[in-house]
C-alpha cells in the first residue's frame, strides 16, 4: 500500500531530485580521479567523503538506511547516520561507488547511486546476498516469478513481449553461483549478457527499452537490491527478491532491522521501496546506461540519470563543472 506523502515532501520533491543529482555528481567527480589507477579503496573513500559533504546542503532530515555498513564498520554514510541540512524526514539509500573494481580498472559501468524516500519506506537490509529478478514496464503483473524455473519465466516473458525466446537477453553477474542459471537460460534458447560487477545498472537496463536487456536475474548484494528496487519503482518495472542467509547471525540481524516480518519471505517491489521514491545515478566510467566523467584540466563533464516514481519521468542530465569552484572535486 502506497504511503501518503507529507506536505513538505510534495512541495519540495522536484527540487530534491536535482539536489540528488548534485550529490551523485560530487561522488562521481571525486572517484574519477582514481579511475584506472588500480586503487579501489582510495576511489571508494573519495566518493564516500564527497557524497557525505554534498548531503550537508540538501534540505532534508535524512537517515541512512542503506549505506557503507554498520556504525563501527564505516567512518561515514554508515547505517543510522543523520545527514542533510534539515527538512522532511527521509530514508536514504546510497552506494557512493558501485563497481569499485570497475573504477580501479577503468572498466564500464562504475556508478555513484542515491535513492530517497519518506522515512520508513525502504527495506532495512543487512549487507548480505539477495536473490533478484527484474523485468521492465508495460508487462502483465506477475509475468515472471522468483520461484519459477528460469525456462518458465523466459517462456512467459517471450509470450508477453510477443517475441521468440531466442530474441530475449538475460543479464546476470558473472559468478560461479550463476552457472546453472546461465546454462538453463541458454538451454531455453535465450541469450546471456554477463557483467563482472554492477547489478544496480543491470537492473535498470532491464527496464529501459534501448538497453537490449529483457530480464535481470541472479543474486547480488541486498543493499544494491534496495537501490535497484527504488530505480525499478521509478520506471514502473517489476522486481522480486529474497534475502539469502549464510548463518543464524545474519537472520538475527535481518529480524532486528525489519521487526515482525519473516526474513526469508519473497519480497515484492513495494516491500523494498514504498511510497514516493527519487533515484539518481552518475557515471564514473562509461557504460550502456551512462557516460563516465570526462576530465580536462580544471573542468569536467558528468552524465547522470534522475527519476521520480510519482511521475515516472526519466531525465538524463549533462553537467559541466569547474573544479576551481568545487572544492570537493578538486583532487
Amino acid at each position: 500500500m502506497t504511503s501518503k506523502p507529507n506536505a513538505g515532501y510534495q512541495v519540495t520533491d522536484r527540487n530534491l531530485a536535482l539536489e540528488l543529482v548534485r550529490v551523485t555528481e560530487a561522488a562521481a567527480m571525486a572517484a574519477s580521479h582514481w579511475t584506472g589507477r588500480g586503487r579501489k579503496n582510495e576511489a571508494d573513500g573519495a566518493a564516500v567523503e564527497a557524497m557525505r559533504q554534498a548531503f550537508d546542503t540538501v534540505a532534508i532530515d535524512g537517515t541512512v538506511v542503506i549505506g557503507e555498513g554498520e556504525m563501527d564498520e564505516a567512518p561515514m554514510l554508515f547505517i543510522g547516520e543523520k545527514v542533510g541540512a534539515g527538512g522532511p524526514a527521509m530514508d536514504i539509500a546510497v552506494d557512493p561507488l558501485e563497481g569499485t573494481n570497475l573504477c580501479a580498472k577503468n572498466m564500464p559501468n562504475a556508478l555513484t547511486v542515491v535513492a530517497l524516500a519518506e522515512a520508513g519506506n525502504f527495506l532495512h537490509a543487512p549487507d548480505i546476498y539477495m536473490e533478484k529478478i527484474v523485468v521492465g514496464p508495460d508487462l502483465p503483473a506477475g509475468v515472471v516469478d522468483l520461484d519459477a524455473a528460469i525456462g518458465i519465466n523466459l517462456r512467459e516473458l517471450a509470450r508477453a513481449k510477443r517475441k521468440d525466446i531466442s530474441e530475449l537477453t538475460l543479464c546476470a553477474l558473472e559468478r560461479e553461483r550463476h552457472e546453472e542459471l546461465i546454462a538453463k537460460t541458454r538451454e531455453a534458447g535465450a541469450r546471456v549478457m554477463l557483467l563482472s560487477d554492477g547489478d544496480v545498472a543491470a537492473a535498470i537496463a532491464a527496464c529501459l527499452p534501448d538497453s537490449r536487456v529483457d530480464i535481470y536475474a541472479g543474486s547480488g548484494g541486498a543493499p544494491e537490491g534496495v537501490l535497484a528496487a527504488a530505480a525499478v519503482r521509478c520506471v514502473h518495472g517489476q522486481m522480486q527478491g529474497r534475502l539469502l542467509f549464510e548463518n543464524d547471525e545474519q537472520i538475527r540481524r535481518a529480524r532486528e532491522m525489519d521487526p515482525g516480518q519473516d526474513p526469508s519471505r519473497k519480497l515484492g517491489l513495494y516491500d523494498m521501496a514504498r511510497g514516493d521514491v527519487l533515484f539518481s545515478a552518475t557515471g564514473v566510467t562509461s557504460g550502456p546506461l551512462l557516460r563516465g566523467i570526462r576530465r580536462d584540466g580544471k573542468r569536467a563533464v558528468s552524465h547522470s540519470i534522475v527519476m521520480r516514481s510519482k511521475s515516472g519521468t526519466i531525465r538524463f542530465v549533462e553537467g559541466h563543472h569547474d573544479f576551481t569552484t568545487k572544492t570537493w572535486s578538486a583532487n
